[in-house]
């Protein structure tokens, strides 16, 4: 008898290999699959504008990518101490102008460069509610924030986007992205966090037009992927005690899990098995030996050394330089 359902992974037409220049892009899902990546060791950029929920925050993002914008005191307001931005996290804000706008503008150089080089964009999308300033902001009605900065509710007023209005607009950015670099696969993710700040019943309607949006610009366009993060946590593991103590965030296990699926889906046997030689190299830099000029150890840093040699020499784009900088580093001239 089953006691569950279990939605299994299927590899996808979208192969991810080392060789690959990825760029992520959206909410906090967003960076704990991007941690994973940058464990095993692939060319990975995430959240050039810090973490962002709605989907118009990360479009104007991509926006400012594709256009290299360079920001300027217009752009910024002070509140609390410091110099924020509408469209970027607060790790940007900073107590004086200068700092932030140079955060932020170089920031945007290097996406610049990095998203024209790449060849994967994978775009996680948290909410479709929208927070808008009103007249007391002091700043442009009706402008979409990425990050509300502790600003006073008043502020603020919000809206759901529906799923015609997103669609047109994802469609709109993808037009953008492939004039800009036509090499580009897009692959879109729904994220699993719930947000309970709008309500259940409101955080499942917004959920529904970020699905019904993707999938509608899915269906229209061959360099458009999807990947089932919000399915995996929300029907097939399917239980709180997949979440954390706030009941919002998936916990390890669920990341990992989704992690394992993100794996069999877009990771050939090939390059599974050279992922699992960098996590044995990346988890033997971490082992702390009592006593680092024993024979046993320095003979284990050699070994380490010449798989990591051999590993990079069969695959020359790994980024394993630090990594036999490490080994070479911790070796002694008695060893």
């Amino acid at each position: 008898m089953k006691f569950k359902l279990t939605l299994d992974a299927t590899p996808s037409n979208l192969q991810i290999g080392y060789q690959d220049k990825l760029l992520l892009i959206g909410s906090c899902f967003t960076e704990n699959i991007g941690a994973k990546m940058q464990k095993h060791l692939f060319h990975v950029k995430e959240n050039p504008h810090g973490i962002l929920f709605n989907p118009v925050s990360v479009v104007n993002a991509i926006n400012d990518y594709i256009s290299c914008k360079q920001y300027g005191m217009d752009d910024l307001f002070e509140l609390n101490e410091l110099y924020n931005s509408w469209h970027h996290h607060s790790r940007f804000s900073d107590n004086t102008a200068e700092a932030t706008l140079k955060k932020i503008n170089e920031s945007i150089q290097e996406a610049h460069a990095y998203l024209k080089e790449a060849n994967q964009l994978v775009i996680t999308l948290g909410s479709a509610w929208l927070y808008c300033l009103t007249d007391m902001a002091g700043a442009q009605k009706g402008l979409v924030v990425a990050n509300n900065h502790k600003a006073p509710a008043n502020w603020f007023e919000k809206r759901l986007m529906q799923a015609d209005e997103l669609t047109s607009l994802l469609q709109s950015m993808m037009e953008a992205l492939q004039k800009f670099n036509p090499n580009l696969n897009i692959l879109f993710t729904i994220s699993p966090v719930r947000h309970l700040r709008e309500g259940l019943v409101e955080n499942n309607r917004s959920k529904a037009v970020l699905i019904q949006a993707v999938h509608d610009l899915i269906a229209s366009s061959k360099a458009a992927f999807y990947f089932p993060a919000y399915e995996y946590v929300i029907d097939d593991l399917r239980d709180y005690r997949y979440y954390a103590e706030d009941m919002v965030h998936p916990n390890y296990a669920a990341t990992q899990y989704v992690w394992e699926k993100w794996v069999e889906t877009f990771y050939s046997p090939t390059t599974q098995q050279i992922m699992k030689q960098v996590a044995e190299l990346q988890l033997a830099i971490q082992h702390k030996p009592f006593n680092k000029h024993t024979k046993a150890h320095q003979a284990f840093l050699q070994n380490c050394l010449t798989k990591a040699q051999d590993l990079i020499k069969a695959n020359p784009y790994l980024n394993l330089q630090d990594s036999i900088a490490f080994f070479s580093g911790e070796l002694v001239n008695n060893a």
